[in-house]
């Protein structure tokens, strides 16, 4: 089975980038052909999830349980088919490693909103410019067009009021009320693409 892999990065990949992980894993699961990962650019290799990034994991329904903290690699990156960093520098680092990762690298928000105005007929006409070929199939096919699509509303898609909200604010050791406002921007952003992957599997070629 072809595969689609997708790497989330934040700096210690201990809360903001498993976080993101394991609920883009329990949304997507539906499609076992796709792979999340996670690393961190400065990460703490080996350290665990802290309880209070696991407990927010688990509200929203990840499992922090498996968690083991890495350091990000170019090998992962490039790996990857979709990148997610946690911030815009999140995104330079990884890009600085692998200059042409920046085809499929975003921060997560900033993902979600290019995407945010897809309509079911974008999603229509990507399934007819992107016909299925020998090395994959239809779903994983379906992934890399939107990918492709993503990155084509950059300049096309009007830019956020601040260029701070195209990052997700990191708690690691801060109080349960920043770990609540990560939560807040980290979440809608995963469901936007949860749904938008969900369509895109789902909605019939002509």
């Amino acid at each position: 089975m072809a595969s689609f892999s997708i790497l989330t990065v934040c700096s210690g990949n201990v809360c903001r980038s498993p976080f993101a992980e394991q609920l883009l894993r329990n949304g997507l699961k539906p499609w076992p052909e796709v792979t999340v990962s996670s690393a961190g650019t400065v990460g703490l290799t080996g350290q665990p999830m802290p309880e209070q990034a696991a407990a927010l994991s688990r509200r929203y329904g990840g499992d922090p349980s498996e968690h083991i903290a890495r350091e990000l690699s170019a090998q992962h990156i490039a790996d990857a088919d979709l990148v997610f960093a946690m911030s815009r520098e999140h995104r330079r680092a990884i890009v600085e490693l692998v200059p042409r990762a920046i085809r499929y690298t975003f921060t997560i928000r900033e993902f979600a909103r290019l995407v945010s105005d897809v309509t079911d007929v974008d999603l229509d006409e990507l399934v007819e410019l992107h016909p299925v070929d020998m090395h994959t199939d239809e779903t994983t096919a379906r992934f890399h067009a939107l990918v492709e699509l993503a990155a084509s509303q950059r300049g096309a898609v009007a830019p956020p009021e601040s260029p701070v909200d195209d990052d997700v604010v990191d708690p690691y050791r801060q109080s349960d009320d920043v770990y609540d406002e990560s939560a807040r921007q980290l979440v809608p952003a995963v469901d936007t693409i949860v749904s938008l992957f969900q369509r895109t599997a789902t909605v019939r070629a002509r």
